[in-house]
């Protein structure tokens, strides 16, 4: 007879650090680009907010070069916490290269050459996440006849009819991890220069750029001219974009 606490405890701490890893596997790839430089966050109620960015799976931090004081509450601050549910509050994350640190910008430009001329390598790392991310349905549904199979086997039958609420957490967590978008219009510009399409408040503006990635929730494009406010003069820049309000519209050259 199996010992039911001793394979609970094990079923726990599986859990635990196959949760770990597959929640540090579902951070934004856009917003990850972006990670440790200084950003801009521009909200859509116009607010912008300045710092170096921090990304996690459940939301980004802007960490500020110097505390801040608020003069309306009195208070300091040192940094700015957005959580992943406020995301639809995201105008746009710019990243000025003026900004950047001088291994930072050594680094971007490696970034934007490898776009420009992916090597095999990097290629098929792309195909495979590609390829995970189509056949996502297909692999929870041999998943699940899998242990359901499993679960009318002896002796596995006796382990897993006591561990449904653990194997459901490891099943959820992995279909987290296998959620990246796959767009074939998009996927086929990647490293190549289109026209952005963003909606603002006052209407939608246009910027040209190289498009770097893509997921279910951002847009990230490269070398962009960009100003904001429209009164300020242009400056070369990266930028996420939320894709409920952002649209790669043309291809540009």
């Amino acid at each position: 007879m199996p010992d039911t606490f001793a394979i609970t405890v094990v079923f726990i701490i599986l859990c635990t650090i196959l949760g770990a890893f597959f929640r540090r596997r579902s951070r934004d790839r856009c917003l990850l680009d972006f990670s440790n430089d200084l950003v801009n966050l521009e909200r859509k109620d116009g607010k912008i907010i300045w710092g170096k960015l921090r990304v996690e799976n459940t939301g980004l931090e802007l960490v500020y070069n110097s505390p801040y004081l608020d003069k309306k509450d009195g208070h300091i601050e040192t940094s700015y916490i957005l959580y992943k549910n406020e995301y639809p509050n995201i105008q746009c994350l710019v990243r000025y290269l003026d900004e950047l640190t001088p291994e930072g910008k050594k680094s971007r430009q490696t970034t934007l050459e490898k776009t420009y001329h992916p090597n095999t390598m990097r290629r098929m790392k792309r195909k495979v996440r590609n390829f995970f991310a189509t056949v996502r349905d297909s692999v929870m549904e041999f998943l699940n006849l899998f242990l359901g199979r499993l679960k009318t086997a002896t002796p596995a039958r006796a382990v897993l009819s006591t561990q449904d609420k653990y194997i459901s957490q490891i099943k959820q967590q992995l279909l987290g991890t296998l959620g990246t978008s796959f767009e074939p219009l998009l996927e086929k510009h990647l490293g190549k220069r289109v026209i952005l399409e963003m909606t603002r408040e006052k209407g939608i503006v246009e910027y040209s750029g190289i498009l770097k990635d893509y997921t279910s929730e951002f847009l990230e494009v490269m070398d962009v001219e960009y100003r904001y406010p429209p009164e300020e003069s242009s400056r070369k820049a990266d930028l996420v974009v939320p894709r409920s309000i952002g649209t790669i519209r043309h291809l540009g050259e």
